[in-house]
């Protein structure tokens, strides 16, 4: 089935504020050179394949670039990587002495580094040809000389350190763990089970219930509206073998899967399993899997519930939970939401929040939609790029770094802002991401039909009985019976599990004019609410990205700005009627989403992933926290470079090796274990006389060495290993 989307015009306001649509800029001549690249790189992601690491590591170099340009002609601030070594990477800035800074341009300097960057990351886009177009019409806008590759720094030209900075990033990039010269590909990352085909009943083919699915589809469309027939892999399982920023070796654990082993950032610790019965760990997945399908069933307008969603009545959230049995008490299981308390006033008006009723099944639609971006996804980390661009400029906003001191430049504003956020966003990235790729979790659309075709647990007096099924929960989850609408011909769905929820795509019969609604319908047939052509993101559950990127994005915003709340004290986007939605009708009303500060967007967006069948809440709940850490941690490191007290070597500094065993007895294999990036590793075995027995350069993605030890003598000897970033030196013994 091929959808065709209509055009989104989105508005953005901000207390009195309408801002036209997150995807342009407004009077653009008046942004700075920084804010025009930025611009640029969000229309390149909205036109490039929907990846959040790759992209959330896109926006961290670029800005960092940008920071590094403006910093090297500032007194106090240090550059992030320009005449740095980090992570063993070494951006050597011998050549830099000769350079001039008198004659230059600081605009010209950020916009070929811009370019440069740019130019390069999007040279694989399917749209590369209009955006490397984009790019050059940029720079003749800015009246700076074409694009070039000369970095000749004697010559005193901006062009030249802005190409000497912008290749610096591209090199580093080149060997930071992501495998950007292979595509990002896996490199041995398996799934588990068999792929589900939504279009067909149940979930015949998963044999494990724990861990993540791929999705079967004759034609998959990612959210930036890219067709393939090829079925999705899973997107960055391994990127936390990629460099971070201001997460260290102390964030980080190694755990060992399925013969492979992987770093995970801020380990939350496993996810409920399905086969945890005596642990509480069964009723606990079952709990979250099935609030994602009742939550489905908000979804309509038409079921006579209003609510107030200004930030009188939703935002201020309470505490998290700390543990499973917090979980029901932070959540409205039935009726929806959290216990979220409101603002009384708006701090900036001194007044309360006037009311904003809509209709639920509106609200949550249009939330499922918004902070999903819709199919010109700028992902979630450029999403809170977008955020942070319209906060700047808001004519309340003052540009008080922290809210305190001197008011900053445009520039040094914008410089400033991006690379905190950008480092925040990355570090979200690796920490989400390595957590997915190693807990593998399953997700909503696998989980509620594989479990729904054991049986049903509503009451072993009926059929069908298995008591690792779903329970009765009235009015949402129920059992079929005799005389059922949903029973089929012969009875044959008789004892089977149905659902009060949002009905599905087959519902939709015109994208314009017609809604799916609410109703019961067969567990077996349950449908996450997104396009039948994306179903659900490609890549596990455990943790959710959107909460973590979020909370990160958030709590940078909230110590940058010196502020929680957004500017006038409301943010608020506008959903007109019948136009928002992107595959089927709606909203019914005009919707104002609202937000007073930026957390309570966050946590709207956390909750709009579970209204959108994409995430429980145990996948919500430790990505909001792991946010939390990643946003203030950065914040903490990225002022260190703005105060110049940052050392000129910094980084994961070394190799994770394990040598085993040690001692070995001679003729037996010494296994060399290397839990870093080894496209290329050189190995040297020294003796103890510090002759050097062998020194080879090999190529091994399994990340894995076995050394013979037959023919070499008794005794001491060393290993010195460098992938051409970091090294290590292991001492070991013969016996």
């Amino acid at each position: 089935m091929r959808l065709f989307f209509r055009s989104i015009c989105r508005l953005f306001c901000v207390v009195g504020i309408c801002l036209l649509s997150f995807n342009a800029p407004l009077n653009a001549q008046d942004h700075t050179v920084a804010r025009k690249w930025m611009e640029e790189l969000l229309h390149s992601i909205r036109n490039d394949l929907a990846r959040p690491t790759v992209h959330a590591r896109n926006l961290f170099h670029l800005s960092a670039a940008m920071y590094d340009a403006w910093a090297f002609f500032d007194d106090t601030a240090e550059p992030y990587l320009l005449g740095k070594t980090v992570n063993g990477f070494t951006c050597n800035t011998e050549s830099l002495k000769a350079f001039d800074k008198s004659r230059a341009n600081l605009d010209e300097v950020i916009s070929h580094a811009a370019y440069t960057i740019l130019d390069k990351r999007f040279q694989k886009a399917e749209r590369y040809a209009n955006l490397s177009f984009r790019y050059r019409r940029l720079m003749e806008d800015l009246e700076f000389r074409g694009p070039t590759n000369l970095r000749d720094m004697s010559s005193g030209e901006s062009w030249a350190l802005g190409n000497f900075i912008g290749q610096c990033y591209i090199d580093y990039g080149w060997k930071d763990g992501s495998n950007e010269l292979d595509s990002y590909a896996n490199k041995f990352y398996q799934p588990v089970n068999q792929p589900i085909a939504p279009q067909l009943p149940g979930n015949p083919r998963i044999t494990d219930l724990n861990r993540w699915q791929q999705i079967e589809l004759e034609v998959f469309v990612g959210q930036s509206g890219f067709e393939s027939g090829e079925m999705q892999p899973f997107l960055s399982p391994e990127w936390g073998n990629v460099y971070p920023f201001a997460l260290t070796a102390k964030d980080r654990v190694r755990k060992k899967r399925d013969g492979s082993s992987f770093w995970v950032y801020n380990d939350p610790g496993a996810p409920p399993r399905f086969d945890d019965f005596e642990n509480g760990g069964h009723e606990f997945y079952k709990w979250n899997f099935e609030m994602v399908s009742i939550w489905s069933a908000h979804l309509s307008p038409w079921d006579n519930v209003m609510w107030d969603i200004s930030p009188a009545s939703i935002g201020n959230g309470s505490a998290l939970p700390n543990n499973w049995n917090d979980y029901p008490n932070y959540y409205k299981r039935l009726e929806g939401g959290d216990g979220s308390r409101g603002h009384e006033l708006n701090p900036s008006t001194g007044l309360p929040y006037e009311p904003n009723l809509v209709p639920r099944g509106d609200y949550t639609r249009v939330l499922a939609e918004f902070w999903a971006d819709g199919p010109d996804s700028e992902t979630p980390p450029g999403h809170w790029f977008t955020i942070l661009n319209y906060v700047s400029d808001h004519p309340q906003l003052v540009k008080k770094f922290k809210g305190e001191g001197e008011v900053l430049n445009d520039l040094e504003w914008d410089v400033k802002s991006y690379f905190m956020l950008g480092g925040a966003m990355h570090d979200a990235a690796i920490s989400a991401w390595s957590i997915k790729g190693f807990y593998d979790y399953i997700r909503p659309i696998s989980a509620i039909r594989g479990v729904a075709d054991l049986g049903q647990a509503v009451s072993p007096s009926f059929p069908n009985y298995d008591e690792r099924s779903f329970g009765l929960e009235p009015e949402y989850v129920e059992v079929v019976l005799p005389g059922d609408a949903l029973a089929r011909t012969n009875n044959t769905a008789v004892d089977k599990i149905k659902l009060k929820a949002w009905r599905g795509p087959s519902y939709i019969s015109d994208l314009t004019n017609t809604q799916a609604g609410v109703g019961w319908i067969l567990a077996e047939d349950w449908w996450p609410y997104q396009r039948p052509t994306f179903v659900t993101p490609p890549f596990a559950g455990y943790v959710s990205g959107h909460s973590t990127f979020s909370r990160a994005a958030a709590e940078v915003l909230t110590m940058f700005t010196g502020d929680e709340f957004f500017p006038g004290g409301m943010g608020e986007f506008i959903a007109r009627k019948n136009q928002f939605l992107v595959f089927e009708e709606g909203p019914s009303v005009d919707v104002k989403l609202q937000w007073a500060t930026y957390r309570d967007a966050s946590d709207q967006t956390s909750l709009s992933r579970i209204w959108g069948g994409i995430h429980p809440p145990v996948d919500d709940i430790p990505g909001r926290k792991i946010g939390v850490k990643v946003g203030t941690k950065a914040f903490a490191f990225a002022e260190k470079f703005f105060n110049g007290t940052v050392p000129d070597s910094f980084g994961l500094s070394k190799l994770s090796v394990t040598v085993a065993p040690n001692p070995v007895a001679r003729g037996e294999v010494l296994n060399i274990q290397v839990f870093e990036n080894i496209e290329e590793m050189q190995i040297t075995l020294i003796d103890a006389n510090g002759g050097v027995v062998e020194d080879v350069t090999i190529t091994n993605s399994n990340n894995s060495v076995q050394l013979e030890t037959e023919g070499l003598a008794a005794g001491i000897y060393v290993l010195r290993l460098n992938n051409g970033a970091v090294g290590e030196t292991i001492r070991f013994i013969i016996r």
